[in-house]
């Protein structure tokens, strides 16, 4: 499934009816999970029929399209369904029970309520919210789909404007010359991450560049009258710096990740719970701006596209391990270079490196590159599932 997105032009009487039309799939969100807790054993298609309910009874509701609707409805089950698999998983701690959603951006159609125009450049939205004809702007060229290729619809309002998404039914394959080439990484905060190999890539902190103008922006809203228009729009402008900050973050994953997927046959990385990580106050900040998991993401992503062999390995005592013996040599966090009793000195990070890499290889099952090279042959695709916790990656 690929995902294009445009930015979205229109009068400010559509932009006005878009937000209509967010307010109302939250409303219908918010309405089906309130029948999930009041009505015992309710499920799935009892929401969806829960739609033409609501439909009735409201007119406002009514005027979104049927399938816009269902797809709020599929919106509230999954993270109904996202509560009962965290259940029967045992995970320990809060359990993720449903909530009414507060601040709803986005809005989703199926494969009607909305008509794409020939030339490819504006799309129209039939439905009775008044959202009419949107004028498209991006760098993605739609004419290589067709249109029932495309599945899903979305308008996601963000701080500088109203884009919308195309969910496109096509999968993503590319062939490329095997390499030969493994590596291991190691993430870090001072820098972005250490490969197994020496090379060291530094970390670009665009948050902390950022801090600045982000503190003074934050001081604007904070003198303004609460619900005068100069505070929306002082929020306005806190919101499209951190906006660039997120793709700043963003297009510096891609571009890393797609760098070393396409070097390399094998990545291995670290099985990182970022979730806990960020628990200590002290790192907590660094730690989001470094966004490691966004980067284990399209490490994954681009492994499967490239047909590359990615490994997520157990974390524990990699920086603490010897990559020339074996031995378990005790650092601080403060101590950056690792020297062991066998005569191994090296940089703590490079060090690790290896560890990370030596177990990828266990795990994946292949020694040297031939296995890597028939497996690339073979055109199989052994790249992980995205976000999933591994105890076997692939096969040997």
């Amino acid at each position: 499934m690929l995902v294009f997105e445009f930015k979205a032009y229109g009068k400010s009487a559509q932009l006005t009816a878009v937000d209509d039309a967010i307010r109302t799939a939250k409303f219908i969100r918010n309405s089906c999970i309130r029948l999930w807790m009041d009505v015992k054993g309710t499920g799935k298609n009892d929401l969806q029929k829960f739609c033409a309910v609501l439909a009735a009874k409201f007119p406002f509701a009514k005027e979104l399209n049927s399938m816009a609707r269902q797809a709020s409805a599929e919106r509230a089950w999954s993270s109904i369904n996202r509560f009962y698999e965290n259940c029967k998983k045992g995970i320990p701690g809060k359990k993720g029970f449903p909530q009414f959603q507060k601040d709803c951006r986005s809005l989703e159609y199926k494969t009607s309520g909305w008509k794409l125009a020939d030339n490819r450049k504006s799309i129209t939205f039939t439905d009775k919210k008044g959202i009419g004809r949107l004028k498209l702007k991006g760098t993605r060229d739609l004419h290589f789909y067709q249109t029932d290729q495309i599945k899903r619809v979305r308008l996601v309002k963000r701080a500088d404007g109203v884009y919308v998404q195309f969910c496109i039914n096509v999968n993503r394959s590319e062939n490329i010359e095997p390499t030969g080439n493994t590596v291991g990484l190691d993430v870090g905060l001072k820098e972005y991450y250490t490969d197994s190999n020496g090379k060291v890539i530094k970390n670009p902190t665009f948050l902390r560049i950022s801090e600045k103008v982000l503190k003074r922006a934050q001081r604007h809203v904070s003198k303004k009258i609460k619900g005068s228009i100069n505070r929306k729009k002082a929020r306005q402008v806190l919101g499209k710096r951190h906006l660039k900050i997120s793709r700043q973050r963003k297009d510096h994953a891609v571009k890393l990740a797609r760098c070393v997927v396409q070097s390399n046959d094998l990545i291995a990385y670290e099985d990182l719970r970022i979730k806990n990580m960020v628990k200590n106050h002290c790192l907590a900040k660094s730690i989001n701006d470094a966004s490691w998991y966004q980067f284990r993401i399209w490490l994954e992503y681009f492994g499967k596209v490239f047909k590359r062999v990615t490994v997520a390995v157990n974390p524990q005592h990699t920086s603490q391990e010897c990559s020339s013996c074996g031995e378990i040599v005790k650092k601080t966090l403060s101590t950056r270079t690792h020297v062991c009793k066998c005569g191994c000195l090296m940089d703590r990070d490079e060090n690790a490196a290896r560890i990370i890499l030596s177990r990828g290889l266990g795990m994946a099952g292949h020694v040297g590159t031939f296995m890597l090279d028939m497996s690339n042959a073979l055109g199989e695709s052994t790249s992980t599932l995205v976000g999933e916790i591994q105890s076997v990656q692939v096969g040997s």
